[in-house]
């Protein structure tokens, strides 16, 4: 095989061979599909034919060029190597629809990696998706849908975890000038592992209950560029960095984040999944946050959110590792530089980390 990877996560074979499978790292991924080519006709009629609000995804695996007026009313996939090197540009048309059924499990769009019954993990990489409103929600999943996850608990209990999440996880991926409009659900989710993915001259609107943006554990090297977060939050931040290291958030307009706008902090055992990678090395450089200076809000930055606050800890004296061993968060060696906060106080940049370089910030 070329350009295999040389990790694999867990098979269909039950968790003792699979971990046994795991500490060999005898198991090889597939190489990424070659350069996409354009859709057919058929593809273009799959998707905008009516659909039911309980439709199953179109699986896109050739370049999509959709008309400004087309609105799709069933939830698209990007799935394993052979979506790699795809675009999608949308021209200003809509995926989703106010009335069609969608949750985590479900989302509106997903870019996601295959587990073959061999065990070997086909990963999606090179996608590009531009020029779209998304009404719903999207979803980057490699090992499993979320952090509580069984695949993704059973890696956990290894201290090699954190590469074998990231080798199995969509990369290299491309989201720009997308409009998400979040109902209720959670607009945009980085699952565990997913690297160097760009997210720029985008819009985030709409209400939710959780997040603007979720950074999940052992993630790393995304960047978040020349964004604008206006999602209305029932309780949460905008943009959730958990044990995601080594991103760039950069010249991001954040208005009216009464709820927070960027926590650092790392999940400590929530669903028994250890936490292995600690949020540091991140760049928080040159964004805006704009406040009514009549309401007091929660920080616009705070490092090291939770350390160790939490009710759902785990944590096992055979496994001496990652929030196993020490359930503080550990932000450090960040950077939060030239930062502007207009309306709001001086408190809203927190941290408790001499680590951290904190400076230039208005």
């Amino acid at each position: 095989m070329q350009g295999t990877r040389s990790h694999a996560i867990f098979f269909t074979v039950g968790p003792w061979l699979a971990l046994s499978l795991l500490a060999s790292g005898s198991v090889m991924f597939p190489a990424s599909g070659a350069e996409a080519k354009a859709c057919p006709v058929s593809v273009y009629e799959q998707l905008r034919k009516p659909a039911g609000p309980e439709a199953g995804p179109v699986e896109i695996s050739c370049d999509v060029t959709l008309d400004p007026k087309d609105v799709i009313a069933r939830p698209l996939a990007f799935s394993g190597a052979k979506a790699s090197g795809v675009n999608l540009d949308c021209r200003g048309a809509t995926l989703g629809t106010p009335d069609m059924s969608i949750s985590h499990r479900r989302p509106t769009v997903i870019i996601r990696s295959l587990q073959g019954s061999d065990g070997m993990w086909s990963v999606p990489q090179g996608i590009t998706v531009k020029n779209c409103t998304i009404i719903g929600n999207m979803r980057l999943a490699g090992l499993g849908l979320n952090g509580q996850s069984e695949q993704v608990r059973l890696s956990s209990l290894n201290r090699d975890h954190t590469a074998r999440a990231q080798a199995a996880a969509p990369t290299v991926i491309v989201l720009d000038k997308l409009d998400f409009v979040a109902r209720g659900t959670l607009p945009l989710y980085l699952g565990p592992g997913v690297t160097k993915v760009t997210v720029s001259g985008s819009r985030f609107r709409g209400e939710t209950t959780a997040t603007a943006l979720y950074l999940d554990a052992e993630s790393a090297e995304n960047r978040i560029i020349g964004n604008r977060f206006a999602v209305e939050t029932t309780r949460r931040e905008q943009i959730a960095i958990d044990g995601s290291a080594r991103n760039v958030i950069s010249g991001n307009v954040f208005e009216g984040a009464v709820n927070g706008g960027i926590f650092l902090y790392r999940n400590a055992g929530e669903g028994g999944t250890i936490r292995h990678q600690p949020p540091q090395h991140n760049r928080i450089e040159g964004n805006s946050f704009r406040y009514d200076a009549m309401i007091r809000p929660r920080p616009a930055i705070w490092l090291n959110q939770r350390n160790g606050r939490t009710t759902h800890r785990f944590s096992a004296p055979d496994l001496p590792f990652g929030s196993s061993l020490d359930p503080r968060d550990l932000a450090r060696f960040n950077v939060v530089r030239d930062n502007r906060i207009s309306g709001g106080w001086k408190g809203l940049i927190r941290n408790t980390d001499p680590s951290n370089e904190v400076t230039d910030n208005d």
